[in-house]
């Protein structure tokens, strides 16, 4: 009787793993075809919102740039365990002139990420006991630390 408890057991643990892949999806689905629908100067911004949605991002500094993402990834291997494979990384920047209209768009998938150039240089940061920040700091320090100004200073 103990052996059927525990082939039971085995066999309920095992008959819930699977073998299919999981796939997790953040963003729009199917960007790349629905953007093949856009046609600049003829679509406007409710042709947008209706194929695609609220965009996911508008433009930091103008609000006539739209932003939408699509990022798939899975988990399938067993080598793999918990860790995610990138299958999916699209973005679709489209740019709306102040009628409405659709005035550019640009597709970015997953390779043109990888071909992206960064700079190499780096901005030098100067702290010094002789800035004003420093100094602020510094007294604001003192007064937390001694509220009266009756510690003498060392």
């Amino acid at each position: 009787m103990k052996i059927f408890y525990y082939i039971f057991f085995i066999f309920l643990f095992i008959s819930n793993c699977t073998l299919n892949k999981v796939i997790k999806h953040h963003g729009v689905h199917f960007l790349e075809k629905k953007q093949e629908q856009l046609v600049i100067g003829s679509s406007n911004s409710n042709d947008i919102i209706g194929l695609f949605g609220a965009p996911s991002t508008k433009g930091a500094f103008k609000d006539d740039i739209w932003i939408y993402i699509e990022i798939t990834t899975s988990s399938s291997k067993y080598s793999l365990i918990g860790k995610k494979i990138l299958v999916n990384n699209n973005v679709l920047i489209l740019e709306i002139d102040n009628k409405g209209l659709l005035k550019k768009k640009s597709f970015l998938n997953k390779e043109d990420m990888n071909n992206l150039k960064f700079t190499e240089s780096t901005t030098a940061t100067d702290y010094t006991k002789n800035k004003f920040v420093y100094e602020f700091l510094n007294s604001v320090r003192q007064k937390i630390n001694d509220p009266l100004g009756k510690k003498k200073i060392k």
